[in-house]
């Protein structure tokens, strides 16, 4: 899962497998590790009707509504978004680069619907 943040705005991108298990299993994590510490971030399924964000104990978890997870890891929505205070949230299935890069593995990346 990638994870792009500029001031009050955060953004997801998510591969295939991450996708079908946020779907199947109702929550995809991450971590990014550092000398002093780590940074997890994930997203998980909730009963709630809104997307939302919380930032605890090096965690940023963000929450989606199950309602818009059913078949999305089947389905041609690419993604959603929210404004939530004073945040805005992208979440979005994580296409292939037109152009390959190196050292980049984008196997289980969507194929761009430009290609």
């Amino acid at each position: 899962m990638k994870i792009r943040i500029k001031d009050n705005s955060i953004r997801f991108r998510l591969a295939q497998d991450e996708v079908s298990a946020l779907v199947k299993t109702g929550e995809t994590w991450s971590t990014c590790s550092f000398p002093n510490g780590k940074l997890t971030y994930g997203i998980v399924a909730t009963n709630s009707t809104e997307i939302y964000c919380s930032f605890a104990d090096e965690k940023i978890t963000t929450y989606v509504p199950k309602s818009l997870l059913t078949n999305w890891d089947t389905d041609e929505r690419v993604g959603f978004d929210a404004n939530t205070d004073n945040l805005f949230i992208l979440i979005e299935k994580d296409w292939q680069c037109l152009k390959p890069r190196a050292n980049e593995d984008e196997s289980d990346l969507y194929v761009n619907p430009q290609a």
